[in-house]
């Protein structure tokens, strides 16, 4: 009879026999690396420079009816603003022309008695606003935007003019505005850390599924079923090689968000290595359930991206705000990681250690992370069938 710690030793050089065999196969198949390596480098790239939720160089038409010097005050303060990039237009139906064929975005129309009732306080001067509505979005920043305009030259005119005008005067409070965490308003910062937990999911997804799937169609992970290794040994020596690969593709999209996008981060390194292994291994066990389920490439990679990707880049939080959305489609985003992710990668970024939000966040990733790895045990068997 075996002594339990010469099994113990037989199962760790099994253990680290499949490791080693793992770290060879990703040598002569560097697809695995491409995938933890240069996919996320790409993914960044793209969506951290192509993905932006601030409004810049908005074309708009700027139309006054009888120009004079305030019409062309309040055209030089879009005209100096980095949100803005009007133009002047002879008359309304041109500019009307030009929002339809795409070529401004709003309209700002001062009508011919806009100076006179500028200048009397009995009367509100009138001001016209045209916005093209088809992206909602992007329509109420822009409405924002040159209302704020609007207002700070209405400022900038009373503080010229060495006293508060009843515009000014009539107000009664005065908003003294502080922006906690991200005070640039750079969407950027919020962004960026999201993608990163939107990329890791599908990286550590397709590292395993592709992986496996592959040796199911070769036939070499049959060829392991005949030997004497355990089916834990067996989860163990696919999952660390993969996890190391990963874990090195979550610190090269750190560095770049630090560095070359210049997010800036308040929170504890080790940390953001506990949640992002703790994710990781959530992407894996996910990726592993699949191909064990699909046993095929092609499949494999198409449900990882529809399980995976989609949900995390949708139901997130990522990009569309959870509390908008219907009260059912808010209960399925509790089964998305990325979502808690999220969470605990912009606290960690902009706010720092906030134990309120991350421990929540980290016990809900756990449980994602021991059903997964839970449900391929239990799927995947010493069996053919």
């Amino acid at each position: 009879m075996n002594h339990p710690s010469a099994r113990r030793g037989g199962s760790l050089m099994r253990i680290g026999g499949l490791i080693h065999k793992e770290f060879l196969q990703i040598l002569r198949d560097p697809s695995s690396i491409a995938i933890a390596f240069l996919l996320p480098v790409i993914l960044l790239l793209i969506f951290g420079y192509g993905v932006s939720l601030n409004a810049k160089h908005i074309p708009l038409a700027f139309v006054a009816d009888a120009p004079d010097i305030e019409s062309a005050a309040l055209y030089a303060s879009y005209n100096h603003s980095a949100y803005f990039s009007p133009q002047i237009a002879p008359n309304l139906p041109t500019a009307e022309r030009w929002l339809v064929n795409r070529q401004v975005d709003a309209i700002v129309h001062l009508p011919s008695d806009f100076t006179a009732k500028l200048n009397t306080a009995s009367q509100p001067a009138p001001l016209q606003l045209i916005i093209n509505g088809v992206d909602a979005n992007q329509a109420r920043l822009t409405q924002a935007y040159i209302q704020a305009g609007w207002q700070s030259w209405l400022a900038a005119r009373a503080q010229a003019a060495g006293f508060e005008n009843s515009w000014a005067a009539a107000q009664p409070v005065e908003l003294a505005a502080r922006i906690w965490f991200n005070p640039e308003l750079r969407s950027r910062n919020y962004l960026v850390p999201g993608l990163i937990a939107v990329i890791m999911t599908l990286i550590g997804a397709l590292l395993t599924a592709l992986v496996m799937a592959r040796e199911w169609e070769r036939g070499t992970l049959e060829a392991l079923m005949v030997t004497s290794v355990h089916i834990n040994e067996l989860l163990i020596g696919k999952l660390v090689p993969y996890f190391v690969l990963g874990m090195g593709g979550m610190t090269l999209s750190v560095a770049m968000a630090v560095w070359l996008f210049g997010v800036p981060f308040l929170g504890s390194l080790w940390l953001l290595v506990l949640t992002s292994a703790l994710f990781l291994l959530t992407a894996l066990g996910m990726g592993l359930f699949i191909s064990i389920v699909a046993r095929n490439q092609f499949v494999a990679s198409l449900i990882a991206i529809i399980t995976t990707f989609l949900p995390a880049f949708m139901l997130s939080g990522f990009i569309f705000d959870i509390g908008s959305m219907p009260g059912w489609l808010q209960n399925l985003t509790y089964l998305v990681s990325a979502r808690y992710f999220i969470v605990i990668l912009h606290t960690l970024f902009l706010v720092g250690d906030v134990p309120a939000v991350l421990w929540p966040n980290t016990l809900a990733m756990l449980a994602i992370a021991v059903f997964f790895i839970a449900a391929s045990r239990r799927k995947i068997r010493k069996s053919l069938e």
